[in-house]
């Protein structure tokens, strides 16, 4: 792939519904292996760039949290699709190009193309996470259902016929998430200390219960 760095020894896939929670995980992850041996790729990133330049846009507000970003969701979706359709690859490549650090995690795959992608340039270091979250607790984080979005492939891609090496349970009365990443910060120093970006062996993460 044109602009890769290097080859990584760790790509975590993750997926979830909207306020499941996949942007906290991942982000806590980081936050415990550190940014210079894990980097999180965001698709929905150079999917905004693009259409923001395409479509004249603020890509600023289309980035946040606000409303700016509502009114051109469903929009966004379906120009999306297209491009998809076109080349499959397309926002993967673009999200991971000039990845350096040895462990990648992507925060936001909503589709089975978008697994299907990494599985396939990356077989050997590509494992799948799923975040889950209740439709109560999800409503109480300030989702509530929208047609054309959360009944769309966007939402709904990698519902079914996925098989994930790993489910996290983002709820209050779920295991702790810091019980829950454990195995999986494990995996993570190991392939940070055994790949061939980087020669420095990770130390063991403290996790507090």
């Amino acid at each position: 792939m044109e602009d890769r760095v290097s080859e990584p020894g760790l790509v975590l896939v993750f997926s979830g519904k909207r306020k499941s929670g996949k942007d906290y995980v991942t982000e806590q992850i980081q936050k415990r292996l550190g940014s210079d041996v894990c980097c999180i790729l965001r698709l929905s990133g150079p999917l905004k760039e693009q259409y923001a330049q395409e479509h004249g846009l603020d890509l600023d507000q289309l980035m946040g949290p606000g409303p700016y970003k509502e009114q051109y969701r469903a929009d966004m979706i379906r120009w999306g699709e297209c491009r998809r359709r076109q080349d499959p690859g397309f926002f993967c490549r673009l999200a991971s190009r000039g990845a350096c650090q040895p462990v990648w995690l992507v925060s936001d795959a909503r589709r089975l193309s978008d697994l299907q992608w990494f599985q396939a340039e990356f077989p050997q270091q590509t494992q799948s996470v799923r975040v889950q979250s209740s439709e109560k607790t999800r409503s109480q984080r300030g989702w509530s259902f929208t047609a054309g979005v959360d009944d769309a492939e966007s939402e709904c891609g990698l519902d079914n016929g996925v098989e994930f090496d790993w489910i996290v349970i983002n709820e209050a009365d779920a295991p702790s998430l810091d019980e829950q990443l454990r195995p999986i910060l494990q995996l993570a120093e190991e392939a940070a200390s055994t790949s061939s970006v980087t020669d420095q062996v990770v130390p063991p993460t403290e996790l507090t219960g």
